[in-house]
């Protein structure tokens, strides 16, 4: 017998949120599906390049059309759309569109989150805009996605797939996050809740909970001695993660061979939060 081949993904219609960032989880969420055998709808919020990190502004990158060239190079058709998954009609809208343009949907990957910023303070600390933008984006967003996509899934009769990117944040719940660890937690019981709902339509929805991964998110930690002290002591398998590594967990969950997973939280972290 030689090695596992994921089946199920040809001709199949992916839409992946937060998928413009050169250093992401999005981005290889996006390829790697392709190179499975999707078409990929692609969200972004529009940001100007002016604020693209230098690496990006080097490189000449485009944001979710950079993601949609590499997308149409494995042979797949790419929309790029940009779209707020906060805003309850955009989502509607983008659901229009995608159904307009391919003409069905099989596979939602919610990965838009919020920057990291002036939420990582104590919750007396906390300002009522932080709170809100965190949440918004983070669980409103997934909401707002799963009740809009989840009902094209259920008119269509063809059952589907929803992965929601949470983190392990939402089980950790650490001091001084507490915006960001409610909103994960929040996803958490939002995809086992409607894991129960929508399993007799076919539909399946799981949560995948990344550790630490090298994408502009963590910018606010200094590369080099910082950054591999932080990764020595948080991670028992001594490298951070990849986005490669969260998108391969995701396209499993997407293929016939996990045909049969639905409602789970899966930790993907190198060893950091064992056993949950």
């Amino acid at each position: 017998m030689s090695g596992l081949t994921l089946t199920g993904l040809e001709g199949k219609v992916a839409v992946v949120t937060g998928a413009g960032r050169m250093r992401s989880i999005g981005r290889p969420i996006a390829v790697e599906l392709a190179r499975a055998g999707c078409d990929v709808v692609l969200t972004g919020t529009g940001r100007a390049p002016e604020r693209y990190p230098d690496d990006e502004q080097a490189a000449g990158w485009r944001d979710i059309d950079s993601v949609a060239d590499e997308v149409r190079a494995l042979g797949r058709r790419a929309l790029p759309a940009v779209s707020n998954v906060a805003d309850a009609d955009a989502v509607d809208a983008l659901v229009a569109r995608t159904l307009d343009e391919f003409g069905r949907v099989d596979i939602v990957v919610n990965n838009a989150g919020a920057a990291r910023g002036e939420d990582r303070k104590p919750v007396v600390d906390l300002e009522l805009d932080a709170w809100r933008t965190v949440i918004d984006v983070n669980l409103n967003g997934t909401f707002y996605m799963s009740r809009a996509f989840g009902r094209a899934f259920v008119e269509q009769g063809n059952g589907g797939s929803i992965v929601n990117i949470s983190s392990i944040g939402g089980k950790m719940m650490a001091a001084n996050t507490a915006a960001y660890a409610a909103s994960k937690a929040g996803i958490h019981a939002l995809t086992s809740a409607m894991s129960g709902e929508m399993g007799r339509h076919q539909v399946r929805v799981n949560a995948v909970c990344p550790g630490i991964i090298d994408t502009y998110r963590m910018d606010d930690v200094p590369r080099g001695e910082v950054w591999d002290a932080l990764i020595a002591k948080q991670v028992p398998l001594g490298r951070h993660g990849t986005g490669e590594d969260i998108a391969y967990m995701v396209v499993y969950l997407c293929s016939d061979q996990g045909s049969w997973i639905t409602g789970q939280l899966y930790t993907v972290d190198g060893g950091t939060v064992p056993g949950r």
